[in-house]
């Protein structure tokens, strides 16, 4: 056992013990100190009065109040330690009590009290040494530096007390700064979740409402086409319900063997043409996909962001445009790829404001990119949004 696991037990209970109860016995500890010289007075020397054991208890008693009241602490046993040195009865051999208010004032005292008291005592010292008989120059160096080094040791208190509250409060501000980040993380992945199962849902209930609509004028005049129809409902609705659950990671199951199942991947740029073929399948919309410059790597949640917003930019097409046509534009350039989705329905006042476009806005924003919305050049509505290579999304991002 070391001595540092012995000792680090003992320090901490002498922390968090009562201050007063300490002080209690620091007080009795000083006064004991003082009483020893005259207890076991040396040859030559005066003997004990109560007039001077009360000069000594003056120095030790208020040591009780050192934390509560410093300076007049600090005061009380100025005088009675000056008293004692005039009273010669005898005057005392080491200053215990003002070396305990000195450390103590420069440990919590205001800057002009210590100051104060520690020139106070080193005038007071010398004046008294002084008028001493028989005194020796090593006593000059004994007192002073006593005195010195009890201020000294206050002084370093301080600063460790200083550093101590500043590490406490900068690892309470990194908490609070840790626990806003995960709030705000755990905000973004709402939002994020939100965003997706809007798209997923809103996307396939558009499409599903278009075939429904349409299923009763098939069944009657084609009930092959009907029984197609009706095929692609049931395969639009499977289709939401396998992203649903791969965005509430249902699909991370544990197989038999003790292995995990990975979790399907999320849709991305290489995915579009299938979407695009899907919506023209199922609503009767004629979609074109149109690809200039050469792709070029893209993060993966840019990825999922590229893939969602094509796919809400469509479905505010079929809901709301009641057009005709409808162009999906990607235009890759060195930095950057630029999606464009054109209709030539009914212009911007359709769907002006809703959560598909917010939506459109946040997933550019959120992937350091940047999203426009209005009306086409030649009537229409168009949705144009920026999103950055995976080389330069960092910068995007700042």
């Amino acid at each position: 056992m070391s001595f540092r696991s012995v000792l680090t037990p003992v320090v901490t209970r002498w922390r968090t013990a009562n201050p007063y109860a300490l002080d209690t016995a620091l007080a009795a500890l000083v006064l004991f100190a003082v009483s020893l010289q005259w207890m076991f007075p040396d040859e030559g020397d005066d003997p004990l009065t109560w007039q001077g054991w009360l000069l000594g208890a003056a120095t030790a008693v208020p040591l009780v109040w050192r934390r509560r009241a410093p300076f007049a602490t600090a005061y009380a046993v100025s005088v009675a330690t000056s008293a004692q040195a005039l009273y010669h009865a005898p005057p005392p051999d080491v200053m215990y009590g003002g070396m305990v208010v000195l450390y103590t004032l420069a440990a919590v005292g205001k800057p002009w009290q210590r100051r104060t008291m520690l020139a106070g005592w080193v005038i007071g010292v010398v004046t008294t040494m002084q008028h001493q008989t028989d005194k020796e120059p090593f006593e000059y160096a004994f007192h002073l530096m006593g005195l010195v080094c009890a201020y000294a040791l206050g002084m370093l208190a301080r600063v460790q007390r200083a550093y101590t509250t500043e590490l406490e409060d900068r690892a309470r501000r990194l908490e609070r700064e840790r626990a806003a980040d995960t709030a705000r993380a755990r905000a973004e992945e709402r939002s994020r979740i939100a965003r997706d199962m809007h798209d997923i849902l809103a996307h396939a209930v558009s499409l599903m409402v278009v075939q429904a609509e349409a299923g009763p004028v098939v069944v009657r005049r084609d009930p092959e086409r009907a029984e197609a129809t009706f095929d692609t409902i049931a395969a639009t609705g499977r289709d939401a319900m396998t992203q649903l659950r791969r965005i509430l990671g249902v699909l991370k199951e544990e197989r038999a063997d003790g292995a995990t199942v990975p979790r399907l991947p999320q849709p991305s740029v290489a995915a579009l043409p299938q979407l695009v073929r899907r919506v023209q399948e199922s609503t009767g919309l004629r979609v074109g996909l149109r690809t200039t410059g050469e792709p070029r790597p893209l993060a993966s949640d840019t990825e999922v962001a590229a893939y969602r917003v094509v796919q809400e930019a469509l479905t505010n097409t079929v809901k709301h445009a009641r057009a005709s046509r409808a162009v999906v534009e990607l235009d890759w350039a060195e930095d950057r790829v630029t999606l464009t989705v054109t209709d030539d329905g009914r212009g911007p006042s359709a769907p002006a404001g809703g959560h598909g476009l917010i939506g459109i806005r946040e997933r550019a924003a959120a992937c350091g990119g940047s999203a426009e919305t209005g009306g086409g050049p030649d009537g229409g509505f168009r949705v144009v949004v920026r999103l950055p290579a995976a080389a330069d999304r960092e910068g995007a991002l700042g």
